[in-house]
């Protein structure tokens, strides 16, 4: 663990498994390790900030393994072929319909968009895991799956190579088939055994050519999206492993499908991995979220609007990972005051070197901390008590570095690292110069000084009219904010 606990004994973690719907305590495979793997993004596109909520949940989970002590091995993968526009075996393959709208290789378009994703991945500070795993290294690997289980699993269309869901036991467990709680129907497409029958290898059409397509015994093609994460995971994680991570909506269609290929794979009722977890939506309410409505919420716009990309992250670990989370643009401000004030809180002992945590209250709160973060993952509760650490008095300024260090290792958001000037973002469309604001601002400093409040107002009224907001009361000096 990241901190000296030796008082209070480290409480299990409790995560809550998809294919039960309950809690359950954390037994690794393979004692003191911990096996993950999370479905990464298809990159025909940029990622939308929903996208993104699932690889901060991903990235949480991971320091919170660490954090317990496990030695932790991460892999996400980069679906470059084989995705269909409809989940569930209908419609284009999207990196070939995406290449074919841009009159581009569609190798350039997977590079540009997996290099834009990794942007954003850093600039939320999301840890790099042990293993990118693309789905185009993995084509003969995935023959040679389909090939064990074609026998006695598949049967073969026209289109192609189809996993037929009566072969293995209770399919659709994990979506809740076939019950009120199920969320998610999938209707009948002609030719198949069953309506939730799916596409293992999707042979190319007679007389198309596809950019990416490989030979195979059920003719030329690609794989299907569903067998390239069960492909991927059992080679870098081996079979079963710890935790499959994603979003919730991979729990209606593109989770049972794996779990239905692995058991396949296994001959037995093994789902590969022992608990699968999943994050709830990202909501916002104008349309923003989908990638059709053309400024979609990236990354990227909400930096060009002057917003700092971790105060996103705040604003992800201040909801449970489980919930809905409604984004709006208050709130996304409101995040950002709050980082500014974890920043200021933690400046006070950013250059103090860490000393072993011995004070009684300090051992307290990381037991608090440890507590909560045990509980499921519980951040909103973990950030107050980083809070509450971060504004203890009168104790030892390097025991108390040392526990708001242990615990930003687990929230992720550099508190330590990062200034109060770094999360002054600069918009796209700023108009005024840094160097001009704080001239101004040392101008209205002087003016109050001298009380000429007349001067001190007009000069605030000047930068409010250039899209400068100013933070007095600051107690460690003026701060200001550009608005977009």
């Amino acid at each position: 663990m990241g901190a000296d606990m030796t008082d209070s004994p480290s409480p299990p973690l409790k995560l809550f498994n998809s294919l039960t719907r309950s809690l359950e305590e954390f037994v690794p495979v393979h004692p003191g390790e911990a096996r993950v793997y999370s479905c990464g993004p298809t990159v025909y596109n940029y990622p939308h900030i929903g996208n993104m909520r699932a690889y901060v949940f991903a990235d949480t989970l991971g320091r919170t393994l660490s954090f317990k002590g496990y030695k932790l091995t991460h892999v996400i993968n980069i679906t470059d072929v084989g995705h269909l526009t409809d989940d569930a075996d209908a419609g284009e393959d999207k990196l070939e319909k995406a290449a074919a709208e841009k009159a581009q290789s569609i190798w350039d378009i997977a590079r540009h968009y997996t290099e834009a994703y990794w942007a954003d991945v850093k600039a939320l500070n999301i840890r790099q895991p042990a293993h990118w795993s693309i789905a185009t290294d993995y084509v003969p690997q995935m023959i040679d799956f389909a090939k064990a289980i074609a026998e006695k699993h598949c049967y073969e269309l026209e289109s192609g190579l189809y996993f037929d869901t009566a072969t293995v036991a209770d399919y659709g467990r994990l979506a809740r088939h076939g019950t009120d709680e199920g969320e998610s129907r999938i209707d009948p497409v002609d030719g198949k055994r069953h309506p939730a029958d799916f596409a293992i290898w999707r042979k190319t059409p007679a007389g198309e050519t596809r950019q990416m397509e490989w030979d195979s015994p059920w003719g030329r093609g690609a794989p299907g999206w569903h067998l390239e994460c069960s492909v991927m995971s059992e080679a870098l994680l081996g079979f079963p492993f710890d935790i499959h991570t994603g979003g919730i909506d991979h729990r209606e269609i593109h989770h049972p499908n794996e779990i239905a290929q692995n058991q396949a794979h296994s001959c037995s009722d093994a789902s590969g991995a022992r608990f699968w977890m999943h994050n709830n939506f990202l909501v916002e309410r104008s349309g923003k979220m989908s990638k059709s409505s053309g400024e979609f919420l990236r990354v990227q716009l909400l930096i060009d609007k002057g917003y700092h990309p971790l105060a996103y992250r705040l604003m992800c670990l201040q909801a449970h990972y489980r919930s809905e989370l409604e984004f709006s643009w208050d709130g996304l401000g409101a995040a950002l005051t709050r980082l500014r004030r974890l920043v200021m809180a933690a400046a006070a002992v950013r250059d103090v070197e860490a000393a072993e945590i011995s004070d009684r209250r300090l051992t307290d709160l990381l037991a608090k901390f440890d507590a909560a973060m045990s509980d499921d993952l519980n951040t909103a509760v973990a950030l107050t008590v980083f809070e509450e650490a971060a504004a203890m008095k009168k104790i030892d300024a390097g025991q108390k570095r040392g526990t708001l260090a242990a615990m930003d290792a687990v929230l992720g958001l550099d508190l330590l690292t990062i200034d109060r000037a770094a999360l002054r973002v600069r918009p796209k469309t700023a108009v005024i110069a840094e160097d001009e604001i704080e001239a101004t601002l040392v101008r209205r400093k002087e003016a109050r000084a001298a009380k000429d409040f007349a001067t001190s107002d007009a000069l605030r009224d000047e930068l409010i009219a250039a899209g400068v907001e100013v933070m007095d009361g600051d107690p460690f000096g003026w701060d200001w904010r550009l608005e977009a």
